[in-house]
């Protein structure tokens, strides 16, 4: 692999975008868009491996990190703190760390993706452990903040994986658990909040989901320990006790609100009769 040319930052297939119209562009992008649900599908026994790591780890009380800089970095985080609403998990099970800290989270941090020791540094403030698993996210596959990060974690015995965009590249070189999905040229030329970033999205969807399923997090196909923060989620949640135990709405409502939880419900419904 070219490491000054990885990729990620291939020229465009297209060019002279700006004199398209708004509908060749939308048509231009969305066919670009096509390709990378195939893409992911040829990482699936990466991805496999990958979880079943994963789930046996925090099953004997470890964690699972993201590390990550700039778009990369956010899609770890806002997938790490999907978790505890969807799933009704602590917050501290899955954790998602973005170069430059939380003010990266809006705004672009200077230089922070190039030192290679801040993850390190970063994740010694939450204990990191032998029993936890790292998994670095770049769609490059050579920001130096991750692949500093999944090294050190090696040298530690930690288990790593990673979720790239690019074949060949440090970051998955420096991983046990590489997940490679090529995306190709990005539509605008390197812009890799594009493809590549909705290819680590479905890939961290399929990763988290699996985990929290594999965790006894979903009864059937519904989130049963989902928190209940806002009118829509009771209301989920109400419904899903109506149609497991064939209630009414009413009954069902006040069964949630006394337990805290769908799962609570459908565990003590015998006991409330």
């Amino acid at each position: 692999m070219n490491k000054k040319n990885p990729d990620t930052e291939k020229v465009s297939n297209y060019d002279h975008l700006e004199k398209m119209n708004t509908l060749e562009l939308l048509s231009n992008i969305n066919k670009e868009d096509q390709s990378i649900a195939g893409n992911v599908k040829k990482q699936i026994t990466y991805i496999e491996k990958l979880v079943d790591i994963i789930v046996p780890k925090i099953k004997k009380g470890g964690r699972l990190f993201y590390i990550g800089a700039g778009t990369s970095g956010r899609l770890g985080v806002l997938d790490a703190s999907e978790c505890p609403p969807t799933f009704g998990v602590s917050p501290g099970i899955v954790i998602g760390l973005i170069a430059g800290g939380d003010t990266a989270l809006r705004n672009a941090v200077e230089n922070a993706e190039d030192d290679t020791n801040q993850a390190w540094k970063d994740l010694q403030e939450h204990d990191i452990s032998e029993n936890d698993v790292v998994i670095g996210i770049a769609a490059s596959g050579t920001t130096p903040y991750v692949i500093g990060g999944i090294k050190d974690c090696r040298k530690q015995g930690i288990v790593t994986g990673c979720i790239t965009c690019s074949s060949g590249s440090p970051l998955a070189e420096a991983s046990e658990y590489p997940i490679e999905v090529v995306t190709g040229p990005e539509f605008v030329t390197g812009s890799t909040r594009m493809k590549a970033g909705t290819a680590q999205k479905m890939v961290l969807n399929m990763i988290s989901t699996s985990v929290m399923i594999k965790l006894g997090r979903v009864k059937g196909n519904k989130m049963v320990d989902m928190q209940l923060s806002n009118v829509k989620l009771v209301g989920r949640g109400t419904r899903m006790i109506m149609e497991e135990l064939g209630i009414e709405e009413e009954e069902a409502g006040k069964l949630l609100m006394k337990h805290g939880s769908v799962r609570n419900v459908l565990k003590n419904y015998k006991q409330d009769e």
